[in-house]
């Protein structure tokens, strides 16, 4: 069973023949089926059921010489609300499997972004006709989660956040310029991180860790697209799963000056969420390209 189907609604599933129930509702009652060629010339096909206005599972495969489907694999999904990142995507196919992954670079973060791709039908329908890498416009970042907690937010002084942006803009152009070769921007870095660990570990003696770290997004565990994840929370909806009446919660949290959603099931998440609180868990990330940028404007 898929580890992350909780975080979509689907919390009761005790064993594979609960599993198979809601997978065959999915291939009998699909909200939408998307069918691409790949590139051996079999036809990849995704059937899309939701059970909430931006979250589902996904079933793929493909249809046999008789017409009956024939699945692969299957994933939940949760389609986030705006586009985070505007950079070039690198997309890549799994082994064992014809699912994709991406990796995008953001300074504001300061590390590749691996994710999971959960449009790849409209990906290998872009990659046919040899537009996919131009046509590419954004990428709306989201987030599955298995379990989090609930933090009070940092006390800012006036103007901080401010300070904060510029300093964020300003690291941003270092890095860049760190990556291009520049030795002077490679030194401003390293006496930079230098400061900010003193600043650190001599507030920690006094100060409790939480309120001198306000956000924070950094790979976690063996697997590369999971990250632990530490952000404001800016919007905040509690919806149910139609079909378990599971209560799930989709949050969209600004962290490190980016801001992306993450859906996460009531029964998993310690405290009581509130705007301008913050969330603080171990999410997966998925993500949908964006090729028509008229779509989301």
């Amino acid at each position: 069973m898929h580890s992350y189907l909780k975080a979509v609604g689907f919390s009761g599933i005790s064993g594979k023949k609960d599993l198979d129930m809601i997978l065959n509702n999915v291939i009998n009652e699909y909200d939408e089926k998307i069918v691409a060629a790949d590139r051996a010339g079999h036809f990849f096909t995704e059937l899309v059921k939701k059970y909430g206005d931006d979250f589902g599972i996904v079933v793929c495969g493909e249809y046999d010489e008789n017409n009956e489907f024939q699945m692969e694999y299957y994933f939940p999904y949760f389609f986030g609300t705006g586009i985070t990142l505007q950079e070039e995507v690198i997309i890549e196919k799994h082994a064992g499997q014809e699912s994709f992954a991406g990796a995008c670079d953001d300074m504001r973060i300061g590390v590749t972004i691996i994710f999971y791709l959960q449009n790849a039908g409209e990906y290998l329908t872009q990659r046919s006709r040899e537009n996919y890498v131009t046509d590419v416009r954004g990428v709306i970042l989201s987030g599955l989660a298995k379990s989090g907690k609930i933090l009070f937010p940092t006390l800012k002084k006036e103007g901080q956040e401010e300070k904060h942006r510029d300093n964020t803009i300003n690291r941003g152009r270092l890095i860049a310029a760190a990556k291009n070769g520049d030795e002077e921007a490679m030194e401003s870095l390293t006496i930079e991180d230098m400061d900010m660990y003193a600043m650190i570990s001599k507030r920690v003696m006094e100060e409790d860790i939480y309120s001198i770290v306000d956000t924070y997004f950094m790979p976690y565990g063996m697997e590369c697209d999971l990250y632990s994840v530490m952000g404001e929370i800016l919007e905040l909806e509690k919806v149910y799963n139609t079909m378990t009446k599971d209560a799930v919660y989709k949050m969209r949290i600004g962290c490190n000056d980016i801001e992306f959603d993450i859906c996460i099931n009531e029964q998993d998440l310690m405290g009581e969420p509130q705007v301008g609180r913050r969330f603080k868990g171990v999410v997966c990330c998925r993500d949908m390209l964006i090729f028509n940028i008229n779509d989301w404007f």
